[in-house]
């Protein structure tokens, strides 16, 4: 039997104490609106004019209350407020006494409390101040890396291996934490990027934050020694997941060999799909390595606006078009004899390169340029290319094994498609279906995912998939493993071991062909075999302590 390992928490008391504050959106009428508060401790103090304000804002313990980008539909940008106090009455009244100056307001539940926000997280951040760059990072809070923090931002023995980088190791946001093993010839543009994303260093008042801030960072590059050389040279000296924001049009046995080795070797290979349009290659073609097996290969999704009608847009020839549209594959889209009303389509110019092997989809859109910041001081934000696609996932998986040194290596991709967003109901990724992979990176929920597989007492749930091909494994040593509103069907297979139970909820279809299988175990024998040293603080939320 393979080694099973068990990871144990213990909450503190006074980290039940969340549900006691309570969180909400407030939304004002005018962008201008900006009540003016001091500090006293740990409370805040109104000192603006408006004597209904502060008559309201007096009977209440004030936290938080500041503006921010987060859950923002575009209507309400810079007018939105992140309020944190002792009471939800507080929003009540002042929708009722302040209507003149807030006309709409939602409260935050007790489970979306549980994140954690760094000093450096741009302008959706929601705790405390932001006091890195003034840009806006929502693209992190579509993956749900503020849920992930809340369990882990990363540990310094976990290691993040950059195959294609040359990162200024003097820049705040790379020194101290990484180690150059080849120097590139590639452009410090290309490698600042993309390390910032996967791991720039995060709470350092600097910057911006990457996905596995605290873990640390191997680079090397393609550009002057053999590929497959320096990836296993990262895979032998313990780096966990190996970044490869390039692609090749090449195919290589050899190199297959070598990445399978790499895996046994405790070494996750997270490539870019490549930036083929769609028009042109109508997912026929491949790029390697995210085409060869046991690679995870990423392309492009949309994160921002949540409908079509949020962000219609007209374009230079006076044609109106919609673009970022949250789990859409398309870049923009356009509308027949561009009529806004009818039913729209996607423009195929606007598609990345898709295709039969692509695994998962992460935002490549408005994101923000660390590399120009880093060259040129610039605030600049990208148009679509899957080489930043890929660092969200490798950061993700460095969370996976921050969390959980001991996680199978290879149950970690089976856990980031079993918690990715289906994007298969919309109607516009269809005709791509079957070549965007599992849907959109929800690194909250993996992250999460592995708390509630090794954590007694916890319910993992397997729910909102339909899955008709790919070997899933799995393992849990917690109470209960919940399958719900998911289908296994046409060749994927299933093999799950729990120590406990496995429950089939509703809504779930286990029906492979002759080419699938379902192999549900129970082992009430597995146990711990390794050590685990967990990160000081959990979980990662000042606000449940907010007297201290």
């Amino acid at each position: 039997m393979r080694p099973i390992f068990l990871l144990f928490f213990f909450l503190s008391i006074a980290s039940l104490k969340a549900q006691d504050y309570s969180w909400f959106y407030l939304r004002a009428k005018d962008t201008l609106v900006q009540p003016e508060f001091k500090k006293v401790k740990n409370q805040l103090i109104y000192i603006g004019n408006d004597v209904k304000l502060k008559s309201v804002l007096q009977k209440y313990k004030l936290y938080e209350f500041k503006k921010t980008y987060k859950n923002a539909k575009k209507e309400y940008l810079k007018r939105t407020f992140f309020i944190v106090a002792n009471s939800d009455d507080l929003l009540n009244e002042l929708l009722l006494k302040t209507n003149y100056i807030f006309e709409s307001g939602n409260i935050i539940n007790d489970e979306e409390k549980k994140i954690y926000e760094p000093n450096d997280y741009g302008l959706t951040s929601t705790i405390g101040d932001n006091v890195g760059l003034q840009v806006n990072l929502d693209y992190m809070d579509f993956i749900g890396a503020p849920q992930a923090w809340y369990y882990t931002t990363g540990d310094k023995k976990t290691v993040i291996g950059i195959s294609d980088a040359i990162v200024d190791t003097t820049d705040l946001d790379f020194s101290g934490k990484t180690k150059v093993i080849r120097t590139s010839t590639l452009s410090k543009g290309h490698g600042s990027g993309v390390t910032s994303i996967a791991a720039g260093q995060g709470d350092n008042s600097y910057g911006v934050t990457g996905v596995c801030f605290d873990c640390s960072i191997n680079t090397t590059s393609y550009g002057k020694f053999k590929i497959l050389e320096q990836l296993v040279e990262l895979s032998d000296m313990g780096v966990k997941v190996i970044n490869c924001s390039w692609a090749l049009a090449l195919k290589y046995q050899s190199a297959q060999e070598v990445i399978d080795k790499m895996l046994k070797n405790g070494t996750i290979i997270v490539s870019a799909a490549g930036n083929q349009d769609w028009s042109k290659s109508k997912g026929k073609v491949l790029y390697y390595p995210s085409s060869y097996n046991n690679v995870i290969s990423v392309s492009s999704v949309m994160h921002r606006y949540q409908t079509i009608d949020e962000n219609i847009l007209i374009s230079k020839k006076g044609n109106p078009y919609a673009a970022n549209i949250k789990n859409y594959v398309g870049r923009t889209i356009g509308f027949k004899d561009n009529d806004i009303t009818k039913e729209h389509h996607i423009w195929p110019v606007s598609i990345t390169t898709l295709n039969s092997e692509v695994d998962l989809l992460t935002p490549s859109v408005d994101l923000f340029r660390y590399s120009k910041f880093v060259l040129f001081g610039e605030e600049k934000y990208t148009l679509e290319a899957t080489s930043s696609t890929a660092p969200f996932v490798t950061g993700t998986i460095g969370l996976l094994f921050s969390l959980n040194p001991c996680l199978p290596v290879a149950e970690v991709e089976s856990i980031l498609k079993f918690t990715s967003t289906n994007i298969d109901d919309i109607n516009d990724n269809k005709p791509y279906a079957g070549n965007y992979g599992a849907g959109s990176l929800n690194a909250g929920r993996a992250v999460k995912m592995v708390y509630d597989l090794y954590t007694e007492g916890e319910t993992a749930t397997i729910e909102n998939q339909k899955f008709n091909r790919w070997n899933f494994i799995l393992t849990s040593l917690s109470e209960k493993v919940l399958i719900q509103n998911q289908r296994f069907t046409e060749s994927s297979t299933l093999n799950l071991t729990a120590k406990n139970s496995i429950v089939i909820g509703e809504n779930t279809v286990l029906r492979p062909n002759s080419k699938g299988s379902i192999i549900l175990k129970i082992d009430p024998s597995l146990e711990k075999e390794c050590d685990l040293v967990l990160r000081e603080g959990f979980p990662n939320n000042k606000y449940y302590h907010p007297n201290n």
